[in-house]
């Protein structure tokens, strides 16, 4: 790929490493430090996607370019070193927080210093929120996917849409709250719900603004409902936001690049729950994926568009999945949120759509890589 010019903005985001280096780097066997677990309810789907990326990395055409240097976070956020994260990802389970064998919270395996370019796959908070982008920042290594900036503005739900909202792309409305609005005195609470009720009406939904995958997620059809689920969404983050419902199709695109980025075919989300909740999204045969999705060309291409603008949007890189709501009754497309870090085994929708596009799951997981280092140059 050729390499991208870099502005400003990003050059802060990914400090420039030494050409020199990055030609080495080329003329050897890359070694790929994938890091995966971490301090989120995600941790399990972490260590899942990190499973399906290490077989990647092992195919045949990636075996020659690259050496794999797995790194596990285990849940208290401390790091471990190859040969536990290799046991990690063999059990597909958790490491347990008592094990003797960890070093400190903040003392990192001496492996760390090997790594060429980073392939972070930690969802949720703590990976996908900019934190993590941050500290691999200050490492000066490449790394896949969004810097700084575009992770944050990706899993902040309220400044999502607010960049959203500033590009032009149409949303269902929704208002934004605070914790302090919610557990104010008994007297405020009531005009709340009375002002949620007049503004967005039933049913609605209450999220928090920083969890990913639907953690904390509700939905209210009545005043009493709604307090429950302010009141639960209030104990996981100090800001909410509260959406409107809406009969919808949920289909989603996956975006893949950097400064010009492309998108891939459209899929739909189909399932039996009453929303698209955290136990119908991890649980076999709650959710079904149709890829291609049935809908319109022109309603497709018109998604693929929204896809790239939103990317663009919140200064995302590298990879995300896009998520939008059509109103099949009108022909109206809503966007609902980005993810700049979802789900990579190989039955996540981000890989089966570029699969159905025409990139096998090595072939994507080179691309990412190579765009990690596209964004240094």
């Amino acid at each position: 790929m050729a390499a991208g010019s870099l502005g400003v903005a990003n050059m802060i985001l990914y400090p420039l490493i030494n050409l020199a280096t990055v030609r080495e780097i080329a003329m050897s066997k890359l070694r790929v430090g994938l890091l995966f677990g971490g301090r989120s309810g995600e941790h399990e789907v972490s260590i899942n996607s990190a499973k399906a990326i290490a077989k990647a990395l092992s195919s045949e055409t990636n075996a020659t370019k690259y050496q794999l240097i797995p790194i596990y976070i285990r849940k208290d956020g401390c790091w471990q070193a190859p040969e536990i994260a290799q046991a990690v990802l063999e059990s597909g389970k958790p490491l347990s927080t008592e094990s003797d064998d960890s070093v400190g919270l903040w003392q990192f395996p001496p492996s760390v210093n090997e790594v060429d370019v980073w392939f972070p796959i930690l969802h949720g908070p703590n990976g996908e929120d900019g934190t993590l982008q941050g500290l691999l920042t200050l490492m000066q290594v490449p790394y896949v996917g969004s810097g700084v900036l575009g992770s944050a503005v990706g899993m902040d739900k309220i400044a999502m849409k607010t960049a959203f909202k500033q590009a032009g792309l149409p949303q269902v409305p929704y208002m934004t709250l605070t914790r302090a609005q919610i557990w104010s005195n008994s007297c405020v609470f009531p005009k709340l719900g009375d002002e949620i009720e007049q503004t967005l009406g039933y049913p609605c939904f209450v999220k928090p603004a920083n969890l990913g995958s639907s953690v904390g997620i509700a939905k209210a059809r009545t005043r009493s409902e709604l307090e429950t689920a302010l009141d639960a969404a209030a104990s996981y983050d100090r800001r909410i936001i509260v959406e409107a419902g809406v009969s919808a199709r949920e289909v989603e695109c996956a975006v893949l690049g950097n400064d010009n980025p492309k998108a891939s075919i459209v899929g739909e989300i189909t399932f039996n729950s009453d929303f698209y909740d955290y136990e119908t999204k991890y649980t076999d045969g709650r959710a079904q994926l149709l890829i291609p999705a049935p809908i319109p060309p022109q309603i497709a291409a018109q998604i693929q568009e929204m896809s790239l603008s939103a990317f663009a949007a919140v200064d995302a890189a590298g990879l995300a999945r896009v998520d939008f709501f059509y109103v099949e009754k009108t022909g109206e497309v809503l966007i609902n949120e980005i993810n700049t870090l979802p789900g990579f085994t190989a039955f996540s929708m981000y890989p089966q759509l570029w699969e159905a596009s025409g990139i096998q799951f090595p072939q994507l997981v080179d691309q990412l890589i190579q765009l990690a280092l596209e964004r240094c140059q």
